[in-house]
């Protein structure tokens, strides 16, 4: 923040209002490789779908780590998986196709186990280890049990259990911008802010398409929140939501390991929105509080 008055003299841009926030199952993870960039595509590709909407997992990045901070002595990463709903075998069946197609498929990667109190454990022999067709092993590695997959740039290595968690996610707030280099500079810098915060990620970074619960085409799933849309706004008249001026309404989605922590990275992001001026309006995405199971509201994180 560039300081204290400037944020209380734009506070007022923040909408009286709330975000729901959904219940969901966390799997917490270390991969460590021997280069920034193997270690970077496998990040990326991991978490490049933001999918629980469709019934799949999604992902993100949670912090970067040092040679000094994973079990093997590598560089590192922690990377959040997330699955809405309270399906552990369709969670598991979805997570091992991140961590089988984008993380063991990279040159020299491993994954540990990085939960915080979990609630429970999957085995990833199953899903993963099995990826050896028989010819994987198990076999005690940096204090750690881990299975060792036999593959042709040897050997991908993964903990043979995760353990998974009951989190939050799904929590949103909508910045709208006048302007169009707002949009990722301010967006860009609350994701900076978010980072920051331990334990959450934003797994659509910046995300252009709020939606909504009811649609005219089911088998897409969630589809525009037309009335928040600044293209319809002439269409629409008296139905459209979009303040004037604004021209973008851009999302920020966060998930957290609980509900402390998803509610300071959404302050953080906030407060780092105030230090620009053609950020308008903060406002969040909600439904009548008739679909999340948690309610956090924008002002009252500044109390």
């Amino acid at each position: 923040m560039k300081d204290m008055k400037q944020f209380e003299s734009n506070e007022s841009k923040i909408e009286d209002t709330y975000c729901e926030a959904f219940a969901g199952l966390c799997c917490r993870v270390i991969v460590t490789a021997d280069d920034n960039e193997t270690l970077q595509r496998a990040a990326y590709d991991a978490t490049s779908t933001p999918g629980t909407v469709i019934g799949r997992v999604e992902g993100g990045i949670e912090s970067w780590l040092g040679e000094d901070e994973t079990p093997d002595g590598r560089k590192g990463v922690i990377l959040q998986f997330w699955y809405g709903k309270n399906d552990l075998t369709k969670f598991e069946v979805e997570l091992s196709y991140r961590i089988r197609q984008d993380i063991l498929v990279k040159p020299f990667t491993s994954l540990f186990d990085a939960s915080v109190n979990p609630a429970g454990k999957i085995g990833t022999m199953k899903q993963v280890g099995h990826c050896g067709d028989g010819y994987e092993w198990e076999e005690e590695l940096y204090g750690r049990q881990m299975i060792v997959v036999p593959i042709a740039i040897p050997d991908f290595k993964i903990e043979s259990q995760l353990g998974y968690m009951n989190g939050v996610m799904g929590a949103n707030f909508w910045y709208m911008c006048s302007t169009k280099e707002a949009v990722l500079e301010a967006g860009r810098s609350a994701l900076k802010a978010i980072e920051e915060v331990e334990g959450v990620i934003a797994p659509f970074d910046i995300c252009s398409a709020a939606s909504k619960p009811e649609t005219n085409y089911p088998w897409i799933g969630p589809t525009t929140n037309h009335p928040y849309c600044p293209s319809l706004k002439e269409k629409l008249g008296e139905v459209s939501m979009v303040p004037e001026d604004v021209k973008y309404v851009p999302e920020i989605v966060i998930n957290g390991l609980n509900l402390e922590a998803v509610k300071e990275g959404t302050k953080v992001a906030i407060e780092a929105l105030m230090n620009f001026d053609d950020v308008l309006k903060v406002s969040a995405g909600n439904y009548e509080g008739k679909l999340g199971d948690y309610k956090i509201y924008l002002k009252e994180l500044f109390k």
